[in-house]
């Protein structure tokens, strides 16, 4: 009996509840050469993940990089019938806490947001290069889902400061939309 009266007490204390979002799967099959490998496999979380929700927000994960981070670039299939407010495209801090991704971020201001529908391509530059050794999120607010759900590819490619503009492939956020 005084076990429950705990429990009722804590809950009605205000214990914090966990909203409903969609992590990225644990385990994934891949085959025929499309999909990333397990290393190449980048982690999000969406806050719904939902076909058609009219504002969902993605949290992409990048983790820290041996060398600073000038830019980033996202592809996006071409089956991806969603819309990205290029807008609402930020950068932050990773959570502090590992838990549950609770915590405190800190903004990455940025100097550029581009969304290309036509090649499918988000195009994002800091205001000045990200360090070496700083995990971070790319943050998709107000994206509209596919009208349908599905499996979707986002690969990341970032470029560093330096003399050669070259964009190194980073990994792939394999999205997951639940269909209704």
């Amino acid at each position: 009996m005084g076990f429950v009266l705990v429990c009722g007490g804590l809950s009605a204390r205000g214990i914090p509840v966990v909203t409903w979002a969609q992590q990225n799967q644990g385990l994934t099959f891949t085959w025929g050469g499309d999909g990333p490998t397990g290393k190449q496999q980048l982690g999000y979380v969406l806050q719904y993940g939902t076909p058609g929700h009219p504002s969902d927000r993605y949290r992409l994960k990048i983790k820290a990089q041996k060398v600073a981070i000038d830019g980033i670039n996202i592809s996006y299939p071409d089956y991806y019938d969603g819309e990205i407010n290029e807008k609402e495209i930020t950068l932050q801090e990773a959570p502090k806490s590992k838990i549950l991704g609770f915590g405190k971020t800190v903004k990455i201001p940025i100097a550029s947001a581009k969304v290309d529908k036509d090649s499918r391509m988000i195009d994002i530059v800091p205001e000045v290069p990200i360090p070496a050794g700083k995990s971070f999120e790319v943050v998709l607010s107000g994206v509209q889902n596919p009208r349908s759900g599905g499996m979707y590819y986002f690969n990341c490619r970032i470029s560093s400061p330096g003399d050669l503009p070259i964009k190194k492939y980073l990994g792939t956020w394999t999205v997951s939309i639940f269909r209704s």
